[in-house]
């Protein structure tokens, strides 16, 4: 199967380097994706909006002959769910790392700009169980960069209802089931979406929320597993 691999904000299609190898011995096809304007200059990259990270996806989508799945980290799950609505006949899996679907008309987050671009705020911004299982040396290796300023809060628009008909895993890093709908009870329109969906299966991983980083092979063992299914 082809899989196309979603990075969350500031990572580029380097960081799923740890999870490829094991996909591609499940047989599957890797599609490692950097979005628009990742690490570019606000004169390069303040038109680049959330629609077209999720045009890339599209066009990804569509160069496959056959249905894929698509694999969203964190501010990436917002994209994958978008591009899975815009081609509903041709995704056959949507698997979310340490996110939920996004609610229609809501962006992925607030956080501080500079220069035009959001830069990578660095790991201590971040709550302490994030990020403890992703060691100095990770932290010093991983390749980050800025993203355009418009993408984290563009809203993600979402059209067609045929998407909750497309079976979802959603691989959560520090929550169980009952705690991660517990958590969603409060949110409103996300807990409409991820009710609406029809067949969803929640996985905990015991992760910090960058799997792919700290706990790769955990990681790519669930998604192939949630492949299979």
């Amino acid at each position: 199967m082809d899989v196309i691999l979603v990075p969350g904000l500031w990572l580029d299609a380097s960081s799923w380097g740890a999870v490829i190898p094991a996909l591609e011995r499940a047989g599957h096809t890797a599609h490692a994706l950097t979005m628009p304007g990742i690490g570019a200059a606000a004169a390069e990259s303040s038109h680049v909006r959330l629609d077209d990270w999720v045009a890339t996806v599209v066009a990804e989508i569509d160069k496959c002959s056959a249905p894929v799945a698509l694999v969203g980290h964190s501010g990436g799950g917002n994209v994958v769910w978008a591009a899975a609505d815009a081609r509903t006949t041709h995704v056959s899996h949507v698997v979310f790392i340490d996110t939920v679907p996004p609610a229609s008309g809501f962006g992925i987050s607030e956080f501080p700009s500079r220069d035009g671009v959001v830069p990578f705020p660095g790991w201590d911004f971040f709550d302490g169980a994030d990020i403890e299982d992703v060691d100095e040396a990770t932290r010093r290796a991983v390749r980050v960069g800025s993203v355009p300023m418009r993408v984290p809060t563009d809203a993600v628009e979402l059209n067609d209802p045929a998407r909750h008909g497309i079976p979802v895993t959603l691989l959560s890093g520090r929550q169980d089931e009952v705690e991660l709908r517990n958590e969603l009870a409060h949110w409103g329109p996300w807990e409409d979406e991820f009710n609406a969906i029809h067949d969803v299966e929640v996985v905990h991983l015991n992760t910090g929320h960058w799997p792919q980083l700290s706990q790769p092979d955990v990681l790519a063992a669930a998604i192939v597993k949630s492949l299979a299914a």
